[in-house]
């Protein structure tokens, strides 16, 4: 039973994080490199600077989370990677995969009412939502098969 791995990752998510990310950096490195005196009286050190740029990488690495979720499906089962933490759920567990009406994300069915929500297809993906859960429903029916 030979089936392709469907590999799945957020566009849009990606488009506007990663230059946030950059804005971020640049803009906390540039007010860290220009804090000095200020007519206020109130003086910065040189560990206020680094702190400035510390803290634009801090932000930064948190809007770079967003790009982090990724779906993989195989032969095997699904592994769901979301913003923290990492999935692995055999097909034997799976129920469906579905994206209901007005969420932002699809998600595995699991028994007991339970699920994961799969991050790496977003609604305003569009077409590419829909091109992922395509292919993950025919991988789903060929290892059936």
């Amino acid at each position: 039973m030979s089936a392709e791995a469907v590999v799945v990752r957020p566009r849009k998510v990606r488009r506007v994080a990663i230059p946030i990310a950059i804005l971020l950096i640049v803009v906390f490195a540039l007010v860290g490199t220009l804090l000095r005196n200020t007519p206020t009286g109130v003086v910065f050190n040189l560990s206020d600077q680094i702190a400035m740029g510390v803290l634009g990488l801090l932000l930064a690495s948190g809007v770079m989370l967003l790009t982090r979720p990724r779906l993989r499906a195989d032969a095997d089962g699904l592994e769901v990677r979301n913003i923290i933490g990492t999935q692995r759920i055999p097909w034997q567990l799976v129920q469906g995969v579905t994206f209901p009406d007005g969420a932002p994300w699809a998600r595995v069915e699991l028994p007991e009412d339970e699920y994961v929500p799969i991050m790496a297809v977003q609604a305003t993906d569009g077409d590419h939502a829909v091109t992922a859960m395509r292919s993950l429903r025919e991988l789903r029916r060929t290892i059936d098969a």
